[in-house]
């Protein structure tokens, strides 16, 4: 149950539009819904400003639906990461209003959408190899109530092209950079703008990037002051990390 669906709730309580004990059996289930094989925290939203998340990717297709219809009847809107393009269809054919972003690999239904953030949450990309955990980054600070804006393709190997939008680097609140290889973008826009940084990682690369670790280890020794690091292809960390940054 989100703040505001609580808020309501005892407002028409104390209108008299909803019997006390009414009240109490819908809260009755706020803690948390034991499903047997899932325990579904419905307040998490009330500790933290958003619901649950669901990592999709090692979830059957009726776990993840079993899941999300919980959260749904209790208010929540819905994020599901990590959900390829077949089980998305499976999940969809029993909910159909479930959004998808393909790119992102996420599921998703919001029904309300507030901005909460002071400013701009810019995600950045060294390359286009990157964009799908850019684009796990991107929807989850959008879904937390952030404008969002995407630099994509502006890598190291063409420094140009990140150097000619340096206005809009500037007018970030908190930027996200994702880049594997040797994970050197993050450093870079670090130096160059006087912004929080949330560095990801990703596994692209060839053998000596050891599947992201380089990028990781590359990033953790940023000599750029402010860039923090998540872990490799979190992309869903560092989103939830600038939407926590950059929150009223």
């Amino acid at each position: 149950m989100d703040p505001a669906r609580l808020s309501e709730l005892l407002e028409r309580v104390r209108q008299g539009q909803v019997p006390v004990a009414d009240a109490l059996a819908e809260l009755r289930a706020l803690p948390y819904r034991d499903l047997g094989w899932a325990t579904v925290d419905h307040h998490r939203a009330l500790r933290l400003g958003f619901p649950e998340v669901v990592f999709g990717e090692p979830k059957p297709a009726e776990q993840i639906v079993g899941i999300v219809r919980e959260m749904r009847a209790a208010g929540s809107d819905v994020l599901v990461t990590r959900v390829d393009a077949a089980k998305a269809d499976i999940v969809r054919a029993q909910l159909p209003d479930l959004g998808y972003q393909a790119a992102a690999r996420a599921l998703f239904l919001q029904e309300r959408w507030e901005e909460r953030g002071r400013g701009l949450v810019l995600v950045v990309s060294a390359g286009t190899s990157d964009i799908g955990v850019a684009e796990e980054a991107a929807l989850t600070a959008h879904l937390w109530g952030n404008r969002v804006e995407r630099l994509f393709d502006v890598g190291v190997a063409g420094i140009h092209r990140l150097l000619d939008r340096r206005e809009l680097l500037e007018s970030a609140s908190v930027i996200v950079v994702v880049a594997g290889m040797e994970g050197a973008l993050a450093s870079v826009v670090g130096g160059l703008v006087g912004r929080p940084i949330v560095a990801v990682p990703t596994s692209v690369g060839y053998g000596a990037s050891f599947h992201g670790v380089t990028a990781l280890l590359g990033m953790l020794t940023s000599c750029a002051a402010g860039v923090s690091v998540v872990n490799i292809d979190n992309g869903f960390g560092a989103g939830v990390c600038a939407a926590l940054i950059n929150r009223r």
